[in-house]
């Protein structure tokens, strides 16, 4: 499957204060843990900006798009839980597709190209697992939300309820490097450490550059 055939999603919410990365308060205020979440979300679009989508589309939860999503498709999330959110997108594709969240600010175009280049014969989906036992990113060659609806999401056992489903299907997986979820304020250190020339680690940085156990940012 080529990458000319392949959708790219992007799965995101608004970055306003209060609904986007509360559990980094404290010890960031809402209004810093927004900031950390939009600059995550500019340095995903970034990453995958030099890929070769056939379409691209932000799975979007907000009113006001973030301007590194120009040119893409927005898509607005339905209602529900996100098993549903993310279902009701991958019945609404249409040919191969990968979902990857904004959780991740430390992607490269590099880390998912193997997704856009040619499919290997008899791969049906592609799975990227995340440190807190869910997944940064989904890809399947044939979309339907019958693999995602009913998962069971944010648990750390996510991911491996995901991978039953797709095994119960008969789907042959390949697998994208395992990434860190940036939930807790040590996660965010730590991603910014592994991409420390990043929005995201510039903004970390910019937030708490008062405290002394982040000077090695």
């Amino acid at each position: 499957m080529s990458a000319a055939e392949t959708t790219l999603v992007v799965i995101a919410k608004e970055c306003l204060p209060g609904r986007v990365k509360t559990r980094l308060n404290p010890p960031l205020t809402l209004e810093q843990a927004a900031r950390v979440a939009a600059a995550a979300l500019d340095d995903t679009l970034e990453a995958v900006s030099a890929l070769p989508a056939r379409r691209r589309i932000l799975l979007f939860d907000g009113t006001v798009a973030p301007a590194a999503a120009r040119g893409y498709e927005i898509m607005p999330q339905v209602s529900g839980g996100l098993d549903e959110r993310l279902a009701a997108m991958f019945d609404a594709v249409d040919g191969p597709t990968l979902m990857v969240g904004m959780d991740t600010p430390q992607i490269t175009s590099a880390l998912i190209a193997p997704v856009f280049d040619e499919w290997p014969s008899g791969t049906d989906a592609w799975y990227g697992p995340a440190n807190d036992g869910g997944f940064w990113a989904l890809g399947l060659r044939e979309p339907t939300g019958d693999l995602l609806r009913g998962v069971p999401m944010s648990q750390n056992d996510t991911g491996n309820h995901q991978l039953n489903r797709l095994a119960r299907a008969g789907l042959d997986v390949e697998f994208l490097p395992e990434l860190t979820d940036v939930d807790t304020i040590h996660d965010a250190v730590a991603v910014a450490r592994q991409a420390p020339h990043g929005r995201f680690a510039h903004t970390l940085r910019e937030c708490l550059e008062l405290r002394s156990e982040l000077v090695a940012l």
